[in-house]
């Protein structure tokens, strides 16, 4: 295993922390000799070991002398675990290579420390990977005004999510479901526009494998709209944070929400109510529905992911778009995006781009 693959190898790990380890990245790292893997590891709980402390552990006494490959710069500061710089200095490690430097002023610093220790220390070509996998750490880093926002679509070929009655259960297949639930554990809440809430009446919760180490908020972007007292997001506010964002609420239809445990955030748009839920400490959302809502988003410039389920059947022009109020004047106007995955999920296809 050369020192690409085995920071492709450290990838594939990391994920193992995803809903985990949250507000901390995901890492992983491997210990090499040669092409010998002597041990690895990833970070799998916030407030647990760190991915180098794990393969560092794995391989003992043999990592002297060796290389570690991994995904983060490490830390360099003493907090809920042991420096990781000094960890791999005192293993005898020669040569480490990561993955990306740490954006966090608190932790980064390590890759000063192991080269003034006389190690061999290289940023990877394969950068831009790391960096794409931990968009959201680098987000809540960049001293952004409002929270990395991912808006995922479940779609037919023509871009519908629901038929011309609005039923859109299910357009995707079992497969591409879990992928939803998986998804939705890494993010700090899960929203969803007025009409869906109360087409669909979601409970927006991760059901699944990884029990997120705190449950997702749910948010509903209600514009004007009025939420159902007898809906289910409202009658389990007391049990999972829930979060009403209003343009012209009554003040009895308010007053009924928060009685039932439901906090209000008052915004003139989407921008505001964006900014209002960051500094309630959601530093990520995913967005999941409708379309005016996902259009709403991007007209303005505030989606930074979409993740695109496209399912092979066809609903027509009858059917509800997936985006709607997003106008783009031309061709020459068009912003385009980065692919950032591509793969199947049993009968569907996944598509993930980034903005920019």
């Amino acid at each position: 295993m050369n020192e690409s693959d085995a920071l492709r190898r450290a990838l594939e790990l990391s994920l193992r922390g995803w809903g985990r380890v949250h507000p901390n990245p995901l890492v992983g790292a491997l210990v090499l000799a040669g092409d010998t893997v002597l041990g690895e590891g990833f970070h799998a709980e916030y407030g647990g070991p760190h991915a180098e402390a794990v393969a560092l552990a794995a391989a003992g006494d043999r990592a002297r002398g060796a290389t570690l490959v991994t995904t983060l710069e490490p830390c360099n500061h003493v907090g809920k675990q042991p420096a990781c710089a000094e960890l791999i200095v005192g293993a005898g490690i020669r040569r480490v290579v990561v993955g990306m430097p740490d954006p966090n002023p608190v932790a980064r610093g390590g890759l000063e420390r192991l080269r003034s220790a006389g190690l061999e220390v290289e940023v990877s070509p394969l950068r831009d990977q790391v960096e794409c996998q931990n968009a959201i750490f680098l987000h809540s880093q960049s001293g952004q005004a409002h929270p990395f926002v991912a808006v995922k679509l479940a779609t037919s070929l023509d871009h519908r999510i629901a038929d011309p009655a609005g039923n859109s259960r299910w357009i995707s297949g079992d497969e591409a479901r879990d992928w939803v639930h998986w998804f939705r554990a890494g993010f700090d809440a899960i929203g969803v526009g007025g009409r869906t809430a109360l087409v669909d009446d979601p409970a927006l919760t991760v059901r699944g494998p990884i029990e997120p180490r705190t449950a997702p908020r749910r948010v509903v972007f209600l514009g004007s709209r009025r939420l159902s007292l007898d809906s289910t997001l409202v009658r389990t506010a007391r049990d999972i944070p829930t979060i009403a964002v209003v343009e012209g609420l009554g003040q009895s239809d308010g007053a009924a929400l928060v009685d039932r445990g439901v906090t209000l955030i008052a915004a003139r748009n989407l921008g505001d109510g964006l900014r209002a839920l960051k500094a309630l400490g959601v530093d990520s959302i995913v967005i999941e529905g409708g379309g005016r809502l996902a259009g709403g988003l991007l007209a303005e410039g505030l989606v930074d992911r979409l993740a695109w389920i496209v399912s092979p059947v066809w609903l027509g022009d009858l059917a509800v778009p997936g985006t709607r109020g997003f106008v783009v004047s031309s061709l020459m106007a068009a912003e385009r995006w980065s692919v950032v995955e591509r793969r199947a999920l049993g009968q569907d296809t996944l598509l993930m781009f980034d903005r920019g």
